[in-house]
């Protein structure tokens, strides 16, 4: 009798396949690409198939010490042996030390801790409806082109229509004017206006830094006008520029900087390394117009959090990374300057500080013409192919959020790669 034997399994299982499939229980709120990263080490990340990517858009510019850094990981074990959670209802020790280490880079002023940079806009929202509400006052006024977060109020901050599309009404009290245009602030100050709201590089928005002008000329406007002036630190902060506030680098130099101050600051993203965490701080005499009932979060400060911040301050103190995001980032900029002027039907400009670079791409480039997805989507899955991450902004912006510690062989050859694309292009 012949013997039937069965068909053998595959013998290569498509694991990407399988995780992929999971996402039919995962609510589509998200534009994802088609990757499926499994683990990472330093500035690399690992497919499912065990492809190697370099990783230059650092979970936007969340990864401020990259992947799989073991004095983060040893940070969280350690401190996950003490003390993992407790509520705010009572003191521990590393929020205090963190709050010390965040007020010694600001400023005089305290801080409060939450989980992200929505949050901690909300908290910049409240603290200053608090300081107008005697007087009647609530308005805060931000830019076009602004990304404040994804909670109600966060999309009403937020100077961009097609994050409002579908959420209407708008939460009454936000205003936006265009940026780096400090006329166009000034003419729009109500009596109901209470607080100015910018960031000090416009991420979302394209990688615009704003000009040393219009920092002190807003700080000058709202002492005028007795209005607070609110930075949206989360996502060019934390040593990204160069220092540890985007404005601190933006002003370097210039006379009348010293008279520089914010009276309020959002953090989170770098703040963390991937471990989640948010913070805002509020300058005295304002720090104190929260007090208890006034606001709250259940997770915010967690020793576990607070311990991996303090780890990152000191590791990036320790190897004088600020140093090496304004250095590395200089190579980087450089060198996309030198690939915009050879190949300009392909690259039309760079601009950022320290590493928080975009690359605008031109406008007509034939290769794109015939999908209607922007450009800039086109361009940064053609880097995936490459071998690249990097991260999209609006319809023809591509963003560089690396880790702080990117390495020199790491960036040249992130050049490399992004070169063999254009190349293709022109």
């Amino acid at each position: 009798m012949k013997e039937i034997v069965p068909t053998p399994p595959a013998i290569i299982h498509n694991d990407a396949e399988r995780i992929l499939s999971l996402f039919q229980n995962v609510v589509p709120s998200y534009g994802r690409f088609e990757l499926v990263f499994k683990r990472g080490a330093g500035s690399h990340l690992w497919d499912a198939n065990g492809r190697r990517y370099l990783d230059l858009g650092g979970g936007i510019a969340v990864c401020s010490l990259g992947h799989g850094n073991p004095e983060i990981t040893e940070a969280l074990v350690e401190q996950s042996k003490e003390l993992v959670h407790i509520s705010n209802l009572y003191y521990h020790e590393p929020q205090g030390r963190l709050a010390a280490a965040l007020v010694r880079l600001i400023g005089p002023g305290k801080v409060f801790f939450c989980n992200s940079g929505a949050e901690a806009n909300e908290g910049l929202y409240k603290l200053a409806r608090r300081f107008g509400h005697d007087e009647g006052r609530f308005e805060i006024i931000t830019t076009r082109n602004s990304f404040h977060g994804r909670t109600l109020a966060g999309i009403a901050a937020t100077g961009q229509e097609k994050v409002k599309q579908g959420f209407g009404p708008a939460v009454a009290g936000f205003r936006h004017v265009p940026y780096n245009d400090l006329e166009a602030m000034r003419a729009a100050i109500s009596p109901a206006t209470c607080a100015v709201l910018v960031e000090g590089i416009q991420g979302e928005g394209g990688v615009t830094p704003a000009t040393p002008e219009y920092l002190l000329g807003l700080r000058q406007l709202c002492d005028e006008k007795k209005l607070l002036l609110l930075i949206d630190s989360v996502q060019c902060g934390h040593f990204r520029s160069g220092r540890f506030q985007s404005y601190q680098r933006l002003l370097e130099g210039v006379p009348g900087a010293d008279a520089f101050y914010a009276d309020g600051i959002s953090m989170a993203k770098s703040l963390g390394g991937g471990f989640p965490i948010g913070a805002f701080w509020a300058r005295q005499p304002y720090a104190d117009l929260l007090g208890p009932g006034t606001h709250a979060t259940t997770f915010g400060g967690t020793p576990l959090g607070c311990a991996v911040a303090l780890k990152i301050l000191s590791v990036i103190e320790r190897d004088r990374l600020d140093e090496n995001a304004r250095n590395t980032g200089e190579w980087l900029k450089h060198e996309l300057e030198q690939m915009a002027a050879a190949y300009p039907s392909v690259i039309r400009s760079v601009r950022g500080v320290g590493l928080m670079i975009g690359f605008e791409l031109a406008e007509q480039i034939g290769a794109f013409a015939k999908s209607p997805k922007p450009a800039s989507v086109q361009f940064v899955n053609l880097l995936h192919e490459a071998g690249l991450l990097t991260i999209p902004s609006g319809s023809h912006v591509v963003r560089l959020l690396p880790a702080l510690n990117l390495t020199g062989s790491d960036a040249a050859e992130g050049i490399a790669l992004i070169k063999s694309v254009v190349v293709k292009l022109v």
